[in-house]
């Protein structure tokens, strides 16, 4: 009790003779001096790490491996990592930090062997492993093959058995335009 009245103390209402005074700030003596406010890219992306590149490691920074990744899944077929690698490029260059005389990246292309059409079908993007960890795992269609071969059926039509080994064999079956007659659309 103040001035004969009752005061009002509590959660988030501190005595009035505790309370920071008008103009009187909650921390008078500032942020430290040396305190890193910005996020540490350099520290992280400065960082060495070692990549394998034709079954040789090769020690890189962590922008490198970045870009390089980048790159890779651009060249896959990858839109948005295609955007991201050409507008790392051009901010590079506008800041000179690389010329016009680049080394060129040197992509290795893997042979597969007669008879094994899992290797030929990712290569080409046509379908890819379910679980990549495992030598025999299940391979998925990708929807724009999928609708190709629907296309080229012309006139003719399939089962309601071979539409839903169809549907079950697409990756994502609901990305694909399925022509009118299909009667087995995915769930």
């Amino acid at each position: 009790m103040t001035d004969g009245r009752e005061e009002d103390i509590g959660y988030k209402r501190p005595p009035r003779s505790t309370r920071f005074g008008k103009g009187q700030s909650g921390n008078p003596r500032g942020r430290p001096r040396g305190r890193k406010t910005s996020i540490p890219y350099d520290a992280v992306l400065g960082q060495m790490v070692t990549i394998r590149e034709g079954g040789r490691d090769r020690r890189v920074t962590a922008a490198e491996a970045f870009l390089l990744q980048l790159a890779k899944k651009g060249l896959e077929g990858d839109g948005a990592a295609v955007r991201q690698a050409l507008a790392s490029i051009e901010e590079a260059r506008a800041k000179r930090l690389i010329g016009d005389d680049v080394e060129p990246l040197t992509f290795v292309t893997v042979y597969v062997s007669p008879g094994s059409v899992t290797g030929a079908l990712e290569s080409l993007r046509m379908a890819c492993k379910l679980d990549r960890y495992r030598p025999t795992a299940r391979m998925a269609l990708e929807p724009w093959i999928v609708e190709a071969a629907l296309a080229r059926l012309g006139g003719r039509r399939l089962s309601r058995e071979q539409q839903r080994t169809v549907v079950q064999a697409t990756r994502t079956p609901r990305k694909v335009n399925w022509p009118e007659w299909w009667t087995e659309l995915p769930e």
